[in-house]
């Protein structure tokens, strides 16, 4: 829920104030800064003033609504103590802006003159760099190079043109590890003042940054000096299945704006269409240099800008490929325990701790089955029921829901996919034949060239890591 006062809001979801609508007095004086209190996703922001566009939607985000100031469009960022919901089940104690970590979304238009008014409510000094943008100097946001920190209680003024179109973000550049490891973060989209022959009208666009948190069992606070060991891989602060649906009609053009603000990277896939990678946060991709992918990596600290035709109906996986990415806390320090009979050395450990019990014996899907107790605010490791049973999933894990029916403009989610009849996959219920052993020799080892002696058979024992650590 939208919380302000000075701003107003206007029909639909909000709107800009026009600066008609203010008074000169009150337009001289610092705008009143808009609150978000809910995770959800937020319909987007139509502007009803300055150059017209085709807004974004943030996943479980919103868009930060401005004023025109005597032609400048003014917005107001608050850097203070958030409570985010990462998933129903689990709040953290973060750092934001406005209300939510990260922070809103701020969309303004190429050529564009921006005044970004910044207040420090944290308890230590901040700033906030303009990742991607062209601008003077003094105004790129880094403590102590080019400007002094922001103080506690005290308030910046950042003033540049938005120069280039394009998928961009912003962040502290002050304690940089403890304030982006405490969620501090938000996108930036400046939209193409004219048609532009390297950016594609689309339908429906999507952004969201990729964040990660080291959260202990049962916590709330992040544990700030991890280095590379997060246990909460989140899509804009949350984690499947909190993470809302893609909604798109059949036939659809859409594009997915994706930010890495995480300390690894992450290749992102999406099932059953193939995308072109059109834009970094150096600028749209030349159409001589694009190649139909379905995953594509974002390195730490990069943009990527993906678009494709949404013309394959039903309910699409979309997920990081790193699969440790597609958990959540619990278990990543647990040995493996696959094949092992433990039943004795459970009954031992029972007589001392009596509510212990063995995990993974047939594999980690077993762990989504368990409805163990967890300690307060804990999410399970794999979750998420879709119409067909557990999804085991969790962490950047989300779908892209594709339906003839959605109306446009519609980002409401539809439900589950009624897949038409023969199109799902089945069990097999005939006569299993006896499956035949390889003969030795070189022929049947497939190899090109027989050997002088067949190598005698060994038995291969592999120890795995029991953590993922250095990932």
């Amino acid at each position: 829920m939208f919380n302000r006062r000075n701003f107003v809001l206007g029909a639909g979801a909000v709107s800009a104030v026009s600066a008609a609508a203010v008074s000169k007095v009150a337009m001289a004086a610092l705008p009143e800064p808009v609150l978000q209190t809910r995770p959800d996703t937020m319909p987007p922001l139509v502007p009803t003033s300055g150059r017209p566009y085709n807004p974004v939607v943030t996943l479980n985000g919103w868009t930060l609504p401005w004023r025109m100031n005597q032609g400048v469009k003014e917005f107001h960022l608050v850097a203070e103590p958030v409570v985010r919901e990462l998933a129903p089940g689990m709040k953290a104690h973060l750092w934001g802006y406005n209300g939510q970590s990260p922070g809103p979304t701020i969309e303004v238009v190429e050529g564009d003159r921006v005044r970004i008014f910044v207040t420090n409510k944290l308890p230590e000094h901040t700033s906030v760099h303009w990742h991607g943008q062209r601008l003077p100097n003094g105004m790129d946001g880094v403590s102590g190079l080019t400007q002094p920190s922001i103080q506690p209680g005290k308030t910046f003024v950042y003033e540049f043109v938005a120069r280039r179109p394009g998928t961009f973000m912003y962040h502290p550049h002050a304690d940089e590890m403890v304030q982006m490891a405490m969620g501090m973060m938000g996108f930036w989209v400046t939209h193409p003042k004219a048609p532009n022959p390297l950016i594609s009208a689309v339908d429906r666009d999507f952004c969201f940054l990729l964040s990660a948190y080291d959260v202990e069992p049962g916590a709330a606070t992040p544990k700030i000096m991890t280095m590379t060991d997060f246990n909460l891989w989140t899509w804009n602060s949350r984690v499947f299945p909190g993470i809302d649906s893609l909604n798109v009609r059949l036939n659809d053009r859409v594009r997915i704006r994706v930010g890495n603000l995480t300390m690894t990277n992450h290749p992102i896939h999406l099932h059953g269409h193939e995308f072109m990678v059109t834009g970094t946060d150096g600028g749209p991709v030349p159409k001589s240099a694009r190649w139909p992918e379905v995953t594509t990596d974002v390195a730490v600290g990069q943009m990527r800008q993906i678009d494709f035709v949404a013309d394959e109906p039903g309910d699409w996986a979309f997920h990081c490929h790193k699969s440790h990415h597609t958990m959540n806390a619990m278990g990543h320090g647990l040995p493996t325990m696959i094949g092992v009979d433990s039943r004795g050395v459970s009954e031992k450990i029972s007589k001392l701790i009596p509510d212990y019990m063995s995990m993974g014996e047939r594999g980690m899907a077993e762990m989504g089955e368990m409805e163990m107790p967890l300690p307060a605010n804990t999410l399970p490791m794999m979750t998420g029921q879709g119409p067909f049973g557990g999804v085991e999933m969790g962490g950047m894990f989300s779908v892209l829901k594709v339906r003839k029916e959605q109306k446009p403009g519609d980002y409401s989610d539809p439900g589950w996919y009624a897949h038409p009849k023969g199109e799902v996959a089945f069990e097999w219920d005939g006569a299993m034949p006896a499956a035949k052993r390889a003969v030795a020799g070189a022929e049947s080892r497939g190899q090109s060239m027989p050997t002088s002696a067949a190598p005698a058979p060994t038995e291969l024992k592999v120890r795995k890591p029991n953590s993922h650590a250095g990932h």
